[in-house]
């Protein structure tokens, strides 16, 4: 079994995303990932933050897994990253995460069958935040946010992954301060995401702040 795309569902998540963060500094972001995750019917979502960060893409994903049923686990830091990142939600309307206290690194390779992982490419441990994730057998997305930052600048997906999991497809997109993303194939897996073969699939997204327009192919 892989990870099938519904774009009913993102488009879901996508509209009630814009209609909970509003425009924000992360506007763009969010309401691509919530309609990624979403779209993808992730179960398991894992997303790190530290204090002082935007939470819009947490309260997408937290829209995201509404519609999907799934979990949503936030890794932070310490204890005051914790009430901040709580307080924060709160206030866009949304039930937090669960919260996870700890090493993020420590904390991400506890967890099994993760489908949808976000990491900030800000922290100097983002790669080893992914390197050691343990990915659910259908396949997950893996994506970096603020990837045009320097910490990300010699980045490559097969670095972190090597060969342990398949790399479907990675695309990095100009949107907000960069989203770097991969698409890992289910355990198995053949050639393509479920659906069929063939078959192609679309999501127009625009960026509110820039108003580009992105056509990214799934």
């Amino acid at each position: 079994m892989k990870l099938v795309w519904s774009p009913e569902t993102a488009s879901k998540a996508y509209i009630d995303t814009v209609k909970t963060c509003g425009l924000s500094n992360e506007s763009g972001v969010a309401e691509l990932v919530s309609a990624m995750a979403a779209g993808w019917n992730a179960k398991l979502v894992v997303e790190t933050w530290s204090q002082g960060g935007p939470t819009a893409t947490s309260v997408g994903l937290a829209v995201a897994t509404h519609h999907t049923g799934g979990k949503h686990i936030c890794v932070v830091p310490d204890e005051s990253s914790k009430s901040e990142y709580v307080a924060a939600v709160r206030k866009h309307g949304q039930q937090p995460a669960d919260v996870m206290v700890g090493p993020p690194e420590k904390a991400v390779e506890g967890l099994e069958g993760i489908d949808f992982l976000v990491v900030d490419c800000r922290r100097n441990d983002f790669a080893r935040i992914l390197s050691v994730a343990k990915l659910g057998h259908r396949g997950a997305v893996l994506m970096c946010k603020n990837a045009s930052s320097r910490a990300a600048s010699d980045f490559r997906w097969r670095s972190v992954i090597g060969g342990k999991s398949r790399i479907v497809r990675s695309v990095f997109l100009l949107v907000g301060k960069g989203l770097d993303i991969a698409h890992v194939g289910a355990r198995g897996g053949g050639g393509g995401e479920g659906g069929g073969e063939g078959q192609s699939r679309w999501i127009k997204h625009i960026d509110q702040q820039s108003g580009e327009e992105f056509v990214i192919r799934k």
